[in-house]
């Protein structure tokens, strides 16, 4: 009877132990398995959203780094034209100081004021070339005075308000520029082409000696609208036409007229 009762009892834990062991089994299985489900459900998710928001912010990023790059190359193209003009008068007054100085009693570019101000509008087409900028008669600006930039002449105001200005560009067809070659013995007048065609000259004496790559910069004579030698461009064509006693040239602003964004006003009026 008692052998009985132990073999039941036996029994009992034996069928107790088998059947934890089968929950355990049961159990831990399952929570792997909805820890497993969980990570196919909730691991794609993250993927998609880190998938959108990583480019997503790169690009913000870029965005606002991008409008700073601009900003700083404005900048340095503006500050290596100066550069630029300054190296290009050089060379022009070289060659063209001494006689312009004594025999046409005019100043030195170099000591004239200047006022520099940013470009606000910019306004091209074929049949009118202008641009706006940030600084008017407040800042001593008028009607007259020459703007350069980006290493050459950009052209004269034409407009002037109490902190704003209007600039005709010299590739404008109504710009009218005296101008000389390298040596200073040759006189001619430049006029402005369209946005898209440039300057040009026409009836340039045969006795010139102008040549592809000969530069041109403002003669500065009494009455002129630019001081001397400040640099204009630089002959890109050269055309006689058969019979004619002159050349028509083709000539290639020095200054990048596309890309102003700074200009220097000089302050300086013509001389009757």
């Amino acid at each position: 009877m008692a052998s009985d009762r132990a073999r039941r009892r036996n029994w009992t834990y034996g069928v107790a132990a088998v059947v934890t062991v089968f929950v355990l089994y049961v159990t831990t299985g399952v929570g792997a398995g909805l820890r497993a489900g969980a990570n196919l459900v909730v691991t794609p998710f993250s993927w998609a959203v880190d998938a959108v928001a990583r480019p997503l912010g790169h690009f913000l990023a870029g965005t606002i780094n991008y409008s700073d790059v601009v900003a700083q190359n404005q900048k340095l193209r503006y500050e290596l034209g100066r550069a630029e003009l300054r190296a290009n008068e050089a060379w022009s007054f070289a060659r063209q100081l001494q006689q312009l100085t004594t025999g046409l009693n005019v100043p030195f570019v170099g000591s004239l004021a200047t006022v520099s101000a940013q470009v606000t509008t910019v306004s091209p087409t074929n049949f009118s070339d202008t641009i706006g900028i940030s600084k008017g008669r407040d800042s001593g600006i008028l009607a007259g005075m020459p703007v350069v930039a980006n290493g050459g002449v950009v052209g004269r105001v034409i407009a002037t308000s109490a902190r704003g200005a209007t600039i005709r560009l010299i590739t404008d067809p109504n710009s009218l520029v005296g101008a000389t070659f390298g040596s200073g013995r040759t006189t001619i007048v430049v006029s402005g082409q369209g946005v898209d065609n440039g300057l040009a000259a026409t009836s340039v004496a045969l006795s010139s000696g102008v040549t592809v790559g000969t530069r041109v910069s403002t003669d500065g004579l009494n009455g002129a609208l630019y001081p001397p030698g400040l640099p204009l461009g630089t002959v890109s064509k050269v055309t006689l036409t058969p019979g004619a006693a002159s050349y028509n040239v083709a000539i290639h602003p020095t200054a990048d007229l596309r890309h102003v964004a700074y200009v220097d006003v000089v302050l300086w009026e013509p001389t009757a």
